[in-house]
């Protein structure tokens, strides 16, 4: 592959649903030798961060946070929602560059943080890519058709996203609707995993009371010391929210987690890269996506806020807390030093106070 090829991959996989890093490098797995080594490819990417949070969840819900023996981990909290004030300001830097950006952007902010249902995230993206499409109307250049498109996994990709929609209404069962929700969020998230942290909050805890905000920010926090995908954060939610089922129920969640998450992006892209030199220069797709990167800098936004509220909440220990958040959002501001790092630093607190 060579570098200009690497770059047009990049730019693909960044206006597509779906985990950028691994869209990458499960294409290029696909572009040497087909489906079975980019599956064997993702299999072998996802699987560190995938078993680590696995197993955090299952520490987190034997000894619950509250517990002496866990008290190391006080501090994970706050860094965590220091790593998403990062997270706001970087995205927001990326993707707000024209005046109609910042409009999209406050929009989604305010609606994020008083919405009180998650269908506003993909209401809220439509919304996006709608708008910059009409704003953009004058740059569209005369549209070739697109030919040789191969439906296959697009139908695949769509087939699975109604019928777990369907039994998700269906059936009232934990595993069947936890595939459902994180399907579907993992079919509708531009920008990368911490947009979709919002989501799964919104979704797993203030919604459905699958997990609480400590618990949700602790698996936040960790993510930052382990290898792999943001998206690995499903996982960890997953096997959570499966808690009540006992361990087995755990490591089902966590596996429905992992593969729901992950699934879509990679249908996605399946489809879509055959045709990629075609729909590069795709003037309806290039229009609407700045739009939805736009909007999803305000979700990011009012993640940050609403992570934000449980540390405030905890007036027992809201200076350390604060400390804690504002040196996180100066590190990472101002030097290179490692996220792992900045993790072990906060452990090193815990443990020393």
């Amino acid at each position: 592959m060579s570098e200009d090829e690497l770059k047009d991959l990049h730019s693909l996989c960044n206006i597509l649903p779906g985990p950028t890093s691994t869209q990458i490098i499960t294409a290029i797995a696909y572009k040497i030798d087909g489906a079975f080594l980019a599956f064997l490819t993702l299999f072998v990417w996802i699987l560190p961060a995938s078993i680590l949070m696995t197993i955090f969840a299952i520490v987190v819900h034997q000894f619950a946070l509250d517990n002496p023996k866990l008290e190391f981990l006080r501090f994970i909290q706050p860094m965590a929602v220091g790593f998403i004030v990062f997270a706001a300001y970087k995205t927001t830097q990326l993707f707000v560059t024209r005046t109609y950006h910042w409009f999209l952007l406050l929009l989604a902010t305010i609606a994020g943080i008083l919405a009180q249902t998650p269908l506003i995230f993909p209401v809220l993206l439509l919304i996006g890519g709608f708008i910059s499409s009409q704003v953009n109307k004058s740059k569209l250049e005369k549209v070739a058709r697109l030919k040789n498109i191969n439906w296959s996994n697009f139908i695949l990709f769509v087939g699975i996203f109604l019928i777990a929609a369907a039994l998700g209404n269906l059936f009232d069962s934990k595993p069947i609707l936890l595939f459902e929700n994180t399907y579907r969020y993992g079919s509708i998230v531009f920008g990368g995993g911490h947009v979709l942290i919002p989501m799964m909050y919104n979704q797993f805890v203030e919604f459905k009371h699958y997990l609480g905000a400590n618990e949700f920010l602790a698996g936040v926090g960790i993510l930052q010391a382990i290898p792999g995908p943001v998206f690995s954060i499903s996982t960890y939610i997953s096997a959570l929210a499966m808690a009540d089922w006992g361990i087995h129920g755990q490591l089902l969640g966590a596996i429905i987690g992992t593969v729901a998450i992950f699934l879509p992006g990679i249908f996605l892209i399946f489809f879509i890269y055959p045709i990629w030199n075609q729909l590069k220069n795709y003037s309806p797709v290039k229009n609407a996506i700045e739009g939805i990167n736009a909007t999803s800098a305000g979700l990011v936004i009012a993640s940050a806020y609403l992570l934000f509220q449980p540390v405030v909440i905890d007036l027992e220990n809201i200076e350390l807390n604060m400390l804690v958040l504002l040196a996180t959002v100066f590190l990472l501001l101002t030097t290179h030093v490692p996220n792992p790092i900045i993790v072990l630093l906060c452990i090193g607190l815990g443990l020393f106070i």
